[in-house]
């Protein structure tokens, strides 16, 4: 992990944004607060219902069987599941212990799945014994000593005796690690404290409007963002949590009608689903009151058609690493909620590089990765974070985004390394050569757009054949390029490096 600057943690102690309280004693407090709370998954697969006290009796009588297993303080637990109950048992449970959870986006195909688990070595993996293109294989946890298969033997880790208090942690400890992909071939676990995570959540949960309603959450709890708005915003402010496994326009605006649940935004798709869907209706409108946008690039376009419909639109600005930079509060200035990625969040600091590139520290900030490379690549010696985008501060203070220096695709708020992609269609036959580039897309923002120069006699293969060889490699099928192309040579620099920006050229220009 890096050393933070002894100055930075003593200011976050002061300010109160680091606080001696682990993960477990958040949930703890927040628990008894409000045992009756509802808690609800919508589901075909696995639907359930009940209050907060019911998945807390699970939680906690998982924490005290996996102690009965051997499971410490410390201790690695990942899971792979969709969004359901069991997801939060795990969480909590883990929380309980004192150990770090490690939850992995239930789309992650083999390759990254095994690459995880051996980054990691947890202790404990919770999967699903089968759910869409999810499916359990013995092999990939054949080292894990604690397996457990929701749909087959979960209920065997549950023990009668319930682990009855938080274990002692501390709280500078590791808490959660979670994999995000990158410009890196493989994902990068990203580390983060009892202190960073906690602080995010209480600041997170503050920056809400106070009328947005119950929140139905779709995004995957494995990634960052639904992981804290499924099992920890919630708790703390003692409100109902919805989710659904399946992000289904038509379903979620019955859901949004029959239980009045209200849609708050996250990557821009979320919402412009909804809105183009034939099924929406004006009805849906007053489910849709604020849409606080982040997680990909927020076109101008889409802030000023929602606010032309009476939804306001505030955008955020974030990562994995470091999730809460900035954000415009929901009663900011239009333009500045609707132009702008907002200002700082409380103790976060900025700044600018020469070139424009985005540093970034605070209370909310990883401990850095798994990889001591990759940290020592992106932190320096004063605490700064190279966040690898490139952005704009106007004299308000306000900060607009205006690229990535780093190699990356964001497809519906999922992050896509272009070199992993690369390698994979350079493993085709016939391939000289492959380069990966963002293309836009009307509804997620940005997919994969291949260009691929062929050797003599090799034909461009055909979509459904590089489908094909993209199954048997096992990557995540949001990761598949959606669109190839055929180059006679790449455009390069002076030194061979092919010319990307061009590439991205021509498919604007619709070459």
């Amino acid at each position: 992990m890096r050393e933070i600057p002894v100055e930075l943690t003593e200011r976050y102690a002061a300010e109160g944004w680091w606080t001696r309280e682990t993960v477990g004693d958040l949930l703890t407090r927040g628990l008894a607060a409000a045992p009756d709370t509802e808690f609800r998954v919508h589901s075909a697969a696995r639907p359930w219902a009940g209050a907060f006290r019911d998945v807390e009796a699970v939680a906690r009588r998982l924490a005290g069987g996996l102690r009965k297993r051997g499971v410490r303080p410390g201790d690695a637990v990942a899971f792979q599941l969709p969004n359901w109950m069991e997801a939060a048992a795990v969480f909590w449970a883990s929380a309980l212990l004192g150990a770090a959870v490690v939850p992995i986006v239930h789309f992650y195909g083999r390759k990254e799945v095994g690459y995880i688990l051996d980054a990691v070595r947890p202790r404990v993996f919770v999967t699903a014994e089968r759910f869409g293109r999810l499916e359990f294989r013995p092999d990939l946890c054949a080292d894990v000593p604690v397996v457990g298969v929701v749909g087959r033997d979960f209920e065997a880790l549950l023990d009668d005796e319930p682990l009855t208090e938080p274990l002692p942690a501390d709280p500078a400890a590791p808490a959660l690690i979670a994999f995000t992909s990158g410009t890196t071939r493989d994902p990068k676990g990203v580390v983060h404290s009892h202190q960073t995570l906690g602080h995010e959540t209480r600041q997170l949960a503050a920056s809400y409007p106070p009328d947005r309603g119950h929140q139905l959450t779709a995004a995957p709890v494995g990634h960052f963002i639904g992981m804290v708005n499924a099992f920890l915003i919630p708790v703390l402010d003692g409100t109902p949590v919805h989710l659904t496994d399946v992000w289904d326009p038509a379903g979620a605006l019955r859901l949004m009608r029959d239980h009045r649940l209200h849609v708050g935004g996250g990557a821009p798709y979320y919402v412009t689903s909804l809105l183009d869907h034939p099924d929406f209706t004006a009805e849906h409108l007053r489910y849709l009151r604020y849409a606080g946008l982040g997680g990909s690039s927020v076109p101008a376009a889409v802030t000023t058609r929602l606010a032309g419909l009476g939804i306001r639109v505030f955008r955020a600005y974030g990562s994995t690493e470091h999730p809460s930079i900035t954000s415009s509060r929901h009663d900011a200035p239009e333009p500045k909620r609707l132009f702008t990625d907002g200002t700082t969040l409380p103790g976060v600091e900025i700044r600018l590089a020469e070139d424009g590139e985005i540093l970034s520290r605070g209370p909310d900030l990883c401990l850095g990765y798994t990889d001591p490379a990759l940290t020592a690549r992106a932190f320096d010696e004063d605490g700064w974070y190279r966040t690898g985008d490139l952005g704009e501060l106007d004299e308000d203070g306000y900060l607009t985004i205006t690229g990535r220096k780093a190699d990356l695709i964001i497809r519906g708020g999922e992050n896509i390394s272009a070199l992993e992609v690369e390698e994979v269609l350079l493993a085709m036959p016939g391939v000289a050569e492959a380069a990966v580039v963002a293309a836009p897309d009307a509804r997620l923002g940005e997919h994969a757009a291949g260009f691929l120069r062929m050797l003599p006699g090799h034909p461009l293969p055909g979509l459904d054949a590089m489908r094909a060889h993209f199954e048997r490699a096992g990557l995540a099928r949001q990761k598949w390029p959606e669109e190839l192309h055929q180059v006679a040579e790449f455009p390069r620099t002076a030194s061979g490096k092919v010319q990307k920006f061009r590439l991205r050229q021509d498919i604007a220009v619709g070459t």
